[in-house]
């Protein structure tokens, strides 16, 4: 079932736009913060500041680097987050309401992918 990270972290994530077709989300924390686990459909993350953190799911856990105002995809996933870095986090997702073109068969990936 999916966790929407405004219901789930509402101190983080707040609705900048949405209508039919997307919702854009803006994310803000901390060093040392930490989400609770909520879920992401297919979306395009854009960083506004660099940041380091750490995204589990299921036992498994990515360390990502990003550096400011570099876009991402970020493939439909369950996880939660902690900044491990230095820097505040400060990013947008702009999550697609339409489904994927054809049933994904790739492994589940965590974090975002340059393509």
């Amino acid at each position: 079932m999916a966790k929407d990270p405004v219901q789930t972290n509402p101190e983080n994530y707040r609705v900048a736009f949405e209508n039919e077709r997307v919702r854009v989300l803006e994310y803000l924390d901390s060093p040392g913060h930490s989400t609770t686990e909520h879920s992401h459909p297919d979306s395009v993350m854009v960083t506004l500041s660099s940041f380091r953190r750490r995204i589990s799911s299921n036992g498994n856990s990515v360390e990502v680097e990003l550096p400011a105002g570099v876009a991402r995809w970020l493939p439909a996933q369950q996880h939660s987050g902690e900044n491990i870095g230095a820097s505040d986090t400060h990013t947008f997702f702009i999550e697609l309401k339409e489904p994927p073109p054809s049933p994904g068969n790739a492994a589940e990936q965590l974090g975002p992918t340059i393509s």
